[in-house]
């Protein structure tokens, strides 16, 4: 399919998924990088306390904190 004639679909509100593969979707901006960061025991304790309040893993209770603070800083 032409980029015209899918276009087209879109802007009639036709579905287009089946035009797309979406296994090679990407969010630009938001593609995941592994970082390795250390620690003190005391930390990963309160990490993990507060995980568990919230339910949720220690790695989100990063993510959201540090997103948090980078959005003070911009």
């Amino acid at each position: 399919m032409k980029a015209e004639d899918l276009d087209k679909k879109f802007d009639n509100m036709e579905d287009i998924t089946q035009s797309l593969d979406l296994k090679k979707a990407r969010r630009p901006g938001q593609e995941q990088k592994r970082v390795n960061v250390d620690f003190p025991e005391w930390m990963i304790h309160s990490l993990d306390k507060e995980a568990k309040r919230l339910g949720v893993p220690r790695q989100s209770i990063i993510k959201i904190w540090i997103a948090e603070r980078l959005k003070e800083i911009s």
